[in-house]
């Protein structure tokens, strides 16, 4: 598979992902009165489950064992939802709305995730001996 076939189900899968980020932000920020960017957080914990399990076949067709895989899938998703709430943090700040930021920060890590998770997370198909 090219490069750019895999980046595009790479971001089928990050919309799907994004979707049930979006949803429990919203929900959080407009139902139960959550600062956006621990929402953004919250929300970026649901979106990485998500995200790995289609990420894992869908666009990677992984099949080295989840306690390699795993690991590190969430260590990236870490990585991009500390980038994710930092962005929208500075975008309320800055008086945007909450949402506009969120959108920035999905853009941004969508392409630093997905190098970090092609290269580290599910670069190897090797089994740990």
């Amino acid at each position: 598979m090219s490069p750019r076939e895999r980046l595009l189900r790479y971001a089928l899968v990050g919309a799907v992902a994004t979707a049930s980020h979006y949803l429990l932000l919203v929900a959080l920020v407009e139902v139960v009165h959550w600062p956006a960017w621990l929402g953004a957080g919250a929300g970026a914990v649901l979106g990485a489950q998500v995200a790995y399990l289609g990420n894992r076949r869908f666009t990677f067709a992984h099949e080295g064992p989840h306690r390699a895989a795993w690991p590190r899938f969430q260590v990236t998703a870490l990585l991009g939802a500390l980038l994710g709430m930092g962005v929208v943090a500075v975008s309320v700040h800055w008086g945007l709305h909450y949402l506009l930021g969120q959108c920035l920060a999905t853009v941004l890590a969508l392409f630093f995730t997905f190098l970090v998770n092609r290269h580290w997370t599910f670069g190897s198909r090797r089994v740990p001996g």
